[in-house]
């Protein structure tokens, strides 16, 4: 199996946590740097809160294509056991119909017949 078959859809999930996890600690070197008593350098901030941006959205895309896989996946789409068992009803139930109306038929014969 190659690497791309195994990367299923809770480990691209486990990935996204790990992202999380690197926004919040991108998050926090920013408000370190902030709280420096030396007044914080520009770069340093500037570069953690491009980074920040860049792994939203690369977690906002992940994830919407997560839900998106997830809407998509239909397990029984192809599955006629539904439609087989209305059918067999359906079959049932003509049945019982051709029976009522043959009876029918029946008593309206020997209704006939013993009239003169």
């Amino acid at each position: 199996m190659d690497s791309q078959t195994q990367n299923t859809s809770l480990q691209r999930l486990q990935n996204v946590e790990k992202r999380i996890v690197r926004v919040l600690e991108l998050a926090a070197g920013v408000m370190d740097e902030l709280s420096n008593p030396t007044g914080p350098r520009k770069e340093f901030v500037n570069n953690h809160c491009r980074e920040f941006m860049q792994m939203i959205k690369d977690i906002q895309v992940a994830l919407r294509e997560e839900i998106k896989s997830a809407c998509d996946y239909r397990p029984f789409e192809k599955c006629d056991y539904s439609s087989r068992i209305a059918n067999e009803i359906c079959c049932k139930k003509l049945d019982y119909v051709v029976l009522q109306l043959d009876q029918m038929k029946q008593t309206i014969d020997d209704y006939r017949s013993s009239t003169p």
